[in-house]
């Protein structure tokens, strides 16, 4: 079987690098620029006639990559490449998942249309997933979400071993259960309520039981941070231990980690999802093994 084809998007170079070695594929080359007047140019310089294509981005600050990224997923198409796929280990425009003021435009359901157009499956980290309860509902191609939550679990039993799982929220409540699960540690979910993008009012339950534990506070995206701070802030004023906060996506406004730990967090931590100097949980491991799935699935190329 003709090895699959890896080719990274700027800015996506190791991570790709890792995933062609992680799956045995080759690593091709692209160049991808900007012509004076802004419009982009893409290029692929390995042949792909025949070939199973691995695009790699993750797709923080979206707008920057996508139109590049479909380009060069058209452009394989055209030069006759078998099947075309995407690994984004971070997903973006899936949170604009319901109409919520008159008129508003539900970007999550465009975007998977967009996509969808170009490639023939995708492979991703720990979407946001609300309102929509699967990929399936917002892509019309195959695609596999990976959960961060081993690796995670992974972390946390081997670095916070005395932890107690925090979700800030109801929608956080999936990710703290499931690494707590797999790390064999307890947990509680918080209440939040938004007032704004930066104003956030945390509720809990009686914390005063669990002041013998460090709070590892979990969340897929981070953010404005805002959150989370509240919930540093809420969990200190409760008595408890500086706690850790974990998010999968490191996404991250301006200012946003340095606002954690100036809310009493003793350490931030995040996936390798979303390239930042937090990353030190590796999921890659989680990801490769479906990505191998669907790149080496047999092409008209092998069967001849």
């Amino acid at each position: 079987m003709t090895a699959p084809l890896v080719l990274a998007l700027p800015g996506n170079e190791p991570w790709a690098a890792a995933l062609a070695g992680a799956i045995g594929a080759e690593l091709g080359a692209m160049r991808v620029r900007r012509f004076p007047d802004g419009e982009r140019y893409v290029r692929l310089d390995t042949p792909v006639a025949g070939r199973s294509v691995v695009l790699a981005c993750t797709l923080r600050d979206p707008d920057e990559h996508v139109l590049a990224l479909c380009f060069a997923a058209a452009a394989a198409r055209d030069l006759g490449a078998a099947r075309i796929g995407l690994v984004a280990p971070y997903l973006a425009y899936m949170r604009q998942d319901a109409r919520f003021r008159p008129g508003e435009a539900i970007t999550s359901v465009t975007f998977g249309a967009l996509l969808s157009s170009v490639f023939d499956w995708l492979a991703t980290v720990d979407p946001h997933l609300h309102r929509h309860h699967a990929l399936a509902e917002v892509y019309r191609v195959p695609a596999t979400a990976v959960s961060a939550a081993p690796a995670i679990a992974d972390w946390v039993r081997r670095e916070q071993p005395d932890a107690l799982l925090v979700g800030p929220d109801e929608e956080s409540a999936q990710w703290a259960t499931a690494v707590a699960a797999a790390a064999g540690l307890p947990w509680v979910v918080l209440t939040k309520s938004r007032h704004g993008d930066r104003d956030v009012e945390i509720t809990a339950p009686e914390l005063a039981v669990w002041r013998d534990c460090t709070p590892v506070v979990v969340d897929d995206i981070v953010s404005t941070a805002g959150t989370m701070a509240a919930v540093v802030a809420r969990l200190r004023a409760a008595g408890l231990r500086a706690p850790v906060c974990v998010g999968v996506h490191a996404v991250f406004a301006p200012g946003a980690a340095e606002a954690l730990v100036a809310a009493g967090a003793a350490r931030v931590v995040t996936c390798d999802t979303i390239p930042h100097p937090t990353n030190a949980i590796g999921v890659l491991p989680l990801l490769a093994p479906a990505v191998s799935t669907w790149a080496r699935i047999a092409t008209p190329q092998d069967a001849g």
